[in-house]
């Protein structure tokens, strides 16, 4: 996991963006060359938050402009599946913490405990 920010539901995720990929978290993945995202992280605000990261590109996966229904779209399928697996756990299942810092370290400790069963089970 890269880094997990909680913040208010009025706050838009693309305005977010910037407190995910600061110069700390490039810093600690200098091989992370491309930002994958969906439609929802499209104009100014997002390509500025990425470019103050540093050389990142930012990528915008977007549905075929025939398609019409549900499709699995490569990368975000991705992103979809890791929500989806945090969700497992009892903690995340709903938002119940009162703190930010609560539902950070209860997503820390979810992918703690993801990665840990695929380490000990090779």
């Amino acid at each position: 996991m890269l880094r997990a920010v909680v913040h208010p539901a009025s706050v838009q995720d693309r305005d977010g963006l910037a407190a995910v990929l600061d110069r700390r978290a490039r810093r600690r993945f200098p091989l992370i060359e491309v930002v994958f995202a969906d439609q929802g992280y499209q104009g100014p605000k997002a390509a500025a938050a990425v470019a103050r990261s540093g050389t990142w590109r930012l990528e915008i996966v977007r549905r075929d402009p025939g398609q019409k229904g549900f499709a699995v779209l490569p990368m975000r399928w991705v992103v979809e599946r890791t929500l989806s697996w945090l969700r497992r756990n009892r903690r995340l299942a709903k938002d119940l913490e009162h703190l930010t810092r609560s539902a950070e370290a209860m997503i820390s400790l979810a992918m703690i405990k993801l990665m840990l069963r695929r380490l000990c089970s090779k």
